[in-house]
């Protein structure tokens, strides 16, 4: 191998690795926005998370599936409700109802890859964390063009109004740095 070579191979290498560090970030995040578990805790209250959540030392799973709750389920509307299409597919300034047009588009772009949604996954395709992950995928397969039009398509259309949102509702520095981590990876 010359040295022409060996600049080609080292390229290729850095840019796989990038690649796989691109694509487990989005799944990181992803996790991170589905409903608190027990491993979730463990990870953030064993340092594991300390990329993304630097400054949250401790949690409960208790704390953390209240604020979750409070912040994206209810009882009544959420201050942060978690779905692309409340926020693009409202008229004027009211918010859009779950499973509107910006939902079939996103659905569009999984089936155009044979996904679907995980059926243990009780949420909707427009979910913050169902689009992270659809990311996710899309960065493993390398498709750095289609993973930008879809960022461009949805994510971006919608998540910093979500992310700010967060950030202003949140009792949990937990989730106020999520928010700055996920707009850190998509803007």
């Amino acid at each position: 191998m010359n040295a022409t070579n060996e600049g080609v191979v080292s390229d290729v290498m850095a840019t796989a690795d990038d690649t796989r560090q691109l694509a487990s970030g989005y799944a990181v995040l992803a996790r991170c926005w589905r409903q608190p578990d027990e491993a979730l805790v463990e990870a953030i209250n064993e340092d594991t998370l300390s990329a993304v959540v630097p400054d949250v030392e401790t949690v409960t799973a208790e704390e953390l599936r209240l604020e979750h709750t409070r912040l994206f389920v209810g009882p009544k509307g959420p201050p942060c409700p978690p779905y692309e299409s409340v926020y693009r597919d409202g008229e004027e300034a009211a918010p859009g109802n779950v499973l509107g047009p910006s939902t079939g588009a996103v659905v569009k772009w999984y089936q155009t890859y044979d996904l679907g949604l995980d059926p243990d996954w009780p949420d909707l395709p427009d979910h913050v964390a169902t689009e992270l992950e659809f990311a996710g995928h899309l960065a493993a397969e390398g498709d750095a063009d289609a993973l930008g039009q879809f960022l461009e398509e949805h994510p971006r259309q919608w998540m910093r109004s979500f992310l700010d949102g967060v950030r202003a509702e949140t009792r949990e520095p937990f989730y106020a740095e999520l928010a700055d981590a996920t707009e850190d990876a998509l803007f």
